[in-house]
C-alpha cells in the first residue's frame, strides 16, 4: 500500500500523455503510478492513491466504466478521480463523466499548471473528506460507548439520531426512536408530556420495576434555540443502592443509640427496684405504700415510653401520614438526650403557627436524627442548641405552606471549601468517625418530600456555628411535573449563625 499521502495514479494508454502528464506532477512534488488499461487502473486502486487521473478511451473498458467501479467500491470510492479527454469534449460528455462519479473534469492536452493546480485542489479535498470521516467515526464510536441514551433532537422537536443505549434502555430499534417528535417519545415511553423549552429539563420517573432519569438539555446558537440533548439514564441499580444505604444507615444510627437507650432505661429500673422494696417494707403504712405504687407506675410509664420511641424510629409508613414536627422531634432529642447531658448542652425549642405536615415519619426522624447528632458533635461543650419551628412556604410568595425547622449550633462551622460538598455521598469531614452518607441520605428525603435543605455556617472564633434549615411542605403532592423540578440543595455563603 502507498504510504505517500500525494501519490497519483495515471492512467491513459498513450505513453506521451503519460510521460507529460507525469512529469507536470513529479516537478510539483507528487509520486507517480502509471497503467495503460482500464484493468490495471482497477487493481492499482487498491494502493489507494491520493487521485486518480483517469483518461476516458482506454482500450479496454471506457473511463465513465473505470470510474463507476472505482467509486462503487466501498475501499476507493473515496479517492478522487479527474477525468482527462482529447476525444469526448462536448459538455454531454464532461456531464456523464460527471454524473459517472468523477470529481472533475480535464480536456487534453491539459495546461501543466492548470492540471497541478487541479489535482492540488482534489488531495486537499481526499485529505478534508479522509479527516471528517475519521472524525464521524469517532464521534460515532464515542457516541455509542456512552452508557446513557443519547439522542439529538432538532428545533423541530424531531429525534435525529440516537445511540446504541437509547435503544437497549427503550428496547426500541433505531426505526421506531429516530424522526419521531421527543415528546410524542417520552409520552410513549414513560406516560409523561414534556414541552420542549429553551430551560433544562429533569425529571426521575420509574416505568414498572426500574427507574430512569430524564434530561432535556437545549443547545443554543447564535442566542437561538438549536434543538436538544435529550439523555436518559437507567438508574435502578442506583437506587436500590440508595434504599440499601438508607437501611444500613438507620439501622446503624439505631445501634448507635443503644447505649443512650439502656442508659434512660436502667435508671427507671433502679428506680423501681428500689421502689418495689419500699413497698414491701411499708406494707404497715397503706398511705406511704400507695405513693410508692404511683412512683413505681410513673417509672413504668417512662419506660414504655422510651420503648416505642425507638420502635417509632425505624417503623416506616406505606403511605405518607399527618405528623406533628414539633413531637417528632421531642423523640428524636430524647432519643439523644445521653449525648446531650454529657456535653452539658442546652436545647432552647420555639415553636408557632402550623406544626402538621404530612410526610413519611419514619424517613423524617432519620433526618433529623442526622441533623441534631451532627450538632450535638460539633457543638463546644456547656454551649446551646436553637431549633426553631415556624410556618414557611416553597417559594418566595408563600403560595405553598409550609413548616420551617431550624437547628443552629455553636460549634466549630464548617470550612468554606467543604461546604459545597457535604451533601455529597460518601464525604465527610470526620475521618474515620463518619460514614459520609447521613447528610446525603438527608437531603435525598427532603427532596423526595418536595422540600429543601440549606445551610450557613461560619468558622470565625467569635461567632463560629451552623445552621441547618429544613422547609417541608404541608401537603405532599400526588404528582409532580417535569417541567416543576425543586431546588433540592442551596448551599449558601457563610456567615454567622
Amino acid at each position: 500500500m502507498i504510504t505517500e499521502e500525494n501519490a497519483v495514479l495515471i492512467v491513459d494508454d498513450r505513453a506521451a500523455n503519460r510521460y507529460t502528464t507525469a512529469h507536470a506532477l513529479k516537478r510539483a512534488g507528487f509520486q507517480v503510478i502509471e497503467a495503460a488499461t482500464g484493468k490495471e487502473a482497477l487493481e492499482l486502486s487498491r494502493l489507494l492513491p491520493a487521485v486518480i487521473i483517469l483518461d476516458v478511451k482506454l482500450p479496454d473498458i471506457l473511463g465513465y466504466e473505470v470510474c463507476r467501479r472505482i467509486k462503487a467500491n466501498a475501499q476507493t470510492k473515496h479517492i478522487p478521480v479527474l477525468q482527462l479527454s482529447s476525444s469526448f469534449l462536448t459538455n454531454e460528455s464532461k456531464l456523464y463523466a460527471l454524473e459517472s462519479g468523477a470529481d472533475s473534469y480535464l480536456i487534453q492536452p491539459a495546461d501543466p499548471v492548470v492540471l497541478v493546480a487541479t489535482v492540488k485542489s482534489l488531495v486537499r479535498l481526499h485529505r478534508a473528506e479522509s479527516s471528517a470521516q475519521l472524525a464521524a467515526k469517532q464521534w460515532q464510536s464515542t457516541f455509542d460507548a456512552l452508557n446513557e441514551g443519547v439522542a439529538l433532537v432538532n428545533s423541530a422537536g424531531i429525534v435525529q439520531r440516537c445511540n446504541r443505549a437509547m435503544t437497549e434502555i427503550l428496547g426500541k430499534a433505531y426505526g421506531e426512536l429516530e424522526n419521531r417528535t421527543c415528546s410524542e417519545l417520552i409520552w410513549d415511553c414513560f406516560g409523561l408530556f414534556v414541552s420542549l423549552t429553551s430551560e433544562r429539563v429533569s425529571k426521575e420517573v420509574q416505568s414498572g420495576d426500574r427507574f430512569f432519569r430524564l434530561s432535556l438539555n437545549p443547545i443554543i446558537a447564535d442566542e437561538a434555540s438549536a434543538g436538544s440533548i435529550f439523555i436518559v439514564a437507567d438508574t435502578t441499580q442506583q437506587k436500590l443502592a440508595e434504599q440499601a444505604i438508607l437501611i444500613s444507615e438507620r439501622l446503624a444510627a439505631t445501634g448507635r443509640m443503644a447505649h443512650t437507650i439502656a442508659h434512660e432505661i436502667n435508671n427507671p429500673l433502679e428506680a423501681i427496684t428500689n421502689l418495689v422494696y419500699l413497698v414491701q417494707t411499708s406494707l404497715d403504712d397503706r398511705e406511704a405504700a400507695q405513693q410508692y405504687i404511683d412512683s413505681a407506675a410513673s417509672e413504668v410509664a417512662r419506660v414504655s415510653r422510651i420503648a416505642r420511641q425507638i420502635l417509632s424510629f425505624n417503623r416506616e409508613s406505606f403511605s405518607p401520614i399527618e405528623i406533628d414536627i414539633a413531637e417528632l422531634i421531642d423523640d428524636v432529642l430524647a432519643l439523644n438526650n445521653r449525648a446531650i447531658v454529657d456535653k452539658n448542652l442546652r436545647i432552647r425549642k420555639t415553636a408557632r403557627g402550623a406544626q402538621m405536615i404530612e410526610g413519611f415519619p419514619a424517613q423524617l426522624r432519620q433526618v433529623f436524627s442526622n441533623l441534631i447528632r451532627n450538632a450535638v458533635e460539633a457543638s463546644f461543650p456547656n454551649s446551646e442548641i436553637r431549633i426553631n419551628i415556624s410556618p414557611s412556604g416553597l417559594r418566595r410568595n408563600l403560595a405553598d405552606p409550609a413548616v420551617r425547622v431550624t437547628i443552629a449550633d455553636h460549634g466549630v462551622g464548617i470550612a468554606p471549601q467543604h461546604l459545597g460538598r457535604i451533601f455529597d455521598a460518601f464525604f465527610t469531614t470526620k475521618a474515620l468517625k463518619g460514614s459520609g452518607v447521613g447528610l446525603w441520605l438527608s437531603s435525598s428525603i427532603i427532596h423526595e418530600h418536595g422540600g429543601r435543605l440549606r445551610v450557613r455556617s461560619s468558622i470565625e472564633r467569635s461567632h463560629s456555628g451552623t445552621s441547618m434549615s429544613v422547609v417541608l411542605p404541608c401537603r405532599l403532592r400526588k404528582s409532580a411535573d417535569i417541567d416543576d423540578v425543586p431546588a433540592v440543595i442551596e448551599a449558601l455563603i457563610p456567615r454567622a449563625v
